[in-house]
This record gives structure tokens, C-alpha cells and sequence, in this order.
């Protein structure tokens, strides 16, 4: 017979996906981390990491992830998905339950990708009763994750960040803010990423997703790769250090999906992200002692920056330094490339 696990709160620190490469060094080892979390679709069967889930899951709060469900499906969700979704949340009792504003399957068949939607008043209709439908299955509130986006509709009569709020309103659900991939999207499709958070109601962030990218010259254009194969670059622990600073801090989570690397150098990323976002705490502590004028913060505090890489600087150095923008970000000629970095 499983094991029904009591519900524990997801903490307000950094936890790290668990990946099948990882499984093995973790049952050993137990490691301090936040929490973990796992794609609901590699646990919805019987298997050794399914067991193995039920072993960790003693030691750790846990956040299941969906990746299948396609949302933005106008037939609808699959009856036989969301009820194995149902059960693994019984089984498991994970704190946060989240899925993507996307689509992966139509008319019987499935794609193994999340697609972008138009932002529209139908497309809203959809999403609205599908995750209604997967919330009322569930019988909790669900997250709903930002998608990364390389081209947009024409068609699209809202942003991305005002159907997110209008769904918000709608269903009642929560938004898991994924900063890569409003920085990727911002680079990819010219918005700015400071605006498309300063729009979301931050009583309904529950859960931060940050990851790594590719950056790629297409016929001299820059195009950003939501790959999830690197260390989180010095941008996007910018963008991060903006939306704590702004929403507070909240579970974050390190994704790190393609060319895994060992598991010390994903809990070396979450441990940045807890020291940048406690480092800030600090300082708005500071700052509510004794005031201290906007245009001071961290004066002189000049570090080398450089892109992402696995032998590169430590992270957390590489995101104070974005905290103030460099000489060379504000060269006119320089702002696309430096915006990718």
C-alpha cells in the first residue's frame, strides 16, 4: 500500500528539480535543500524513481510540476491525464501543484513541446475552464507558469502578463513566475521584462522558476534558447534580484533539464539564490533603520561580468554586478547584446 504522506509547506528558500541523474547521490546523501520538485509526468506510473520519490518526499517538501496537461487545449483536458494528476497529488501531497499557459495537443494528437497561445478573449475562455476544471479535480489552487516565446500572434488583442491577470481573476489560481522566461521573451520579442512583472498581482506569486539559456546569432540577430542546460546567467539573477526586491521573497526553484551537471553545482545555485535573496532582506532592513537615497544603493559596487559558463565567476558575484547596470549596457550600440548576457 502507498504511503500517504502529510502536507508540509513549501519553504520560502531555494529547492532544485530533481532529475533521474541525481536520484541515486540524493537518497545517499540527503543534501540540505529547500525542496524539490518533479515533472508530474515522469511519477504517474510504477517505477524504481516513483519509489524512490516516496523515500525523498520523507525528507523533503515537495512541488509537483506539470508539463502535459496543455491548458490551452479548446477540446478540453484529458480525462485519463488528470485523473492520473488527481492521484499523484493524493499520493504524494506535494505543497505546490503547478502547469504552463501552453498547448502541446490537438485534434488526438500529441506534441512534445509547449506551444505559445493567442492572447485573446477565446483563447481566455479556454484556459479559464480548463484550469477551473483541473483546480475543481484537485481540489486546490494550481500555479500557472509563463511561457518562454520566440514569435507572437497577430492576432493577440492582451499581452501575456494582462492574460495572466485576467485568468488570475477568473479562476482564482496562482502564478508560478518563471524569471528566464520572461527575460528570454522579453529579449526575443522587444518588451520589457522589469514591466511584464510590474503588471502580475504579487499576492498571487507562489512559486520562481530560475534557469539557464542559450543565446544563439541568428543572421545577426540575437535569439535567446529557453534550454535549461547552463547556470542561471548574470541577467536573469538581475531580473530576480528586481522581482524579490519588488514581490518579496518566494519558493524558488533552480531548473536545470539538458547537459545535467552534478548535483553540488544545482545546490550551489540554490545556495546563491538564497544568499542573494537574503542579502536584499538585509538591506531593506538596513534601509528601513536608517533611510538611505535610491540612487546610493550598492554606489560603487563595480564587479567583472561576464556571460554564463560553467567555469565562469561565481554566480551570485555576477548578479550583484548586474544590479547596477554597466558603462558598457548603456552604450546604445551595446544594449541588445548586453541585454542578452
Amino acid at each position: 500500500m502507498s504511503k500517504i504522506f502529510p502536507s508540509n509547506p513549501v519553504p520560502t528558500a531555494a529547492g532544485i528539480g530533481l532529475r533521474s541523474q541525481h536520484i541515486g547521490e540524493m537518497l545517499s546523501r540527503r543534501p540540505s535543500a529547500g525542496w524539490l520538485e518533479v515533472h508530474a509526468e515522469n511519477y504517474m506510473g510504477g517505477s524504481a524513481a516513483v519509489d524512490a520519490l516516496e523515500r525523498l518526499r520523507e525528507s523533503y517538501p515537495l512541488s509537483v510540476h506539470g508539463v502535459g496537461l496543455s491548458l490551452g487545449s479548446s477540446s478540453g483536458l484529458d480525462r485519463d491525464h488528470l485523473e492520473r494528476m488527481r492521484k499523484l497529488c493524493l499520493r504524494f501531497q506535494p505543497s505546490l501543484v503547478s502547469e504552463h499557459l501552453a498547448w502541446s495537443a490537438a485534434d488526438g494528437a500529441y506534441l512534445n513541446d509547449l506551444l505559445p497561445l493567442r492572447y485573446d478573449a477565446e483563447a481566455l475562455a479556454i484556459v479559464t475552464a480548463n484550469v477551473s476544471r483541473l483546480q475543481d479535480t484537485l481540489q486546490r489552487r494550481v500555479y500557472i507558469e509563463n511561457l518562454s516565446a520566440y514569435v507572437a500572434f497577430e492576432g493577440s488583442t492582451m499581452t501575456e502578463a494582462e492574460f495572466l491577470v485576467e485568468l488570475v481573476g477568473l479562476t482564482g489560481c496562482g502564478l508560478l513566475l518563471d524569471i528566464n522566461n520572461v527575460h528570454v521573451s522579453a529579449c526575443n520579442l522587444g518588451f520589457d521584462s522589469k514591466a511584464f512583472i510590474d503588471q502580475l498581482p504579487p499576492c498571487a506569486i507562489g512559486e520562481i522558476h530560475l534557469a539557464g539559456h542559450a543565446i544563439n546569432e541568428v543572421e545577426g540577430d540575437i535569439v535567446l534558447i529557453d534550454d535549461h542546460g547552463s547556470r542561471v546567467p548574470p541577467a536573469v539573477w538581475s531580473l530576480y534580484a528586481y522581482a524579490i526586491r519588488k514581490i518579496g521573497p518566494r519558493p524558488t526553484l533552480i531548473e536545470w533539464d539538458t547537459d545535467v551537471p552534478a548535483l553540488d553545482v544545482l545546490l550551489g545555485e540554490a545556495m546563491w539564490a538564497d544568499m542573494l535573496a537574503q542579502s536584499i532582506a538585509f538591506e531593506d532592513r538596513m534601509l528601513v533603520e536608517r533611510p538611505t537615497p535610491q540612487s546610493t544603493r550598492f554606489e560603487g559596487m563595480i564587479l567583472p561580468l561576464r556571460a554564463d559558463s560553467r567555469t565562469g565567476p561565481m554566480p551570485a558575484l555576477a548578479a550583484f554586478a548586474t544590479i547596477k547596470p554597466s558603462v558598457f549596457a548603456n552604450r546604445p550600440g551595446a544594449r541588445r547584446v548586453g541585454h542578452a548576457l
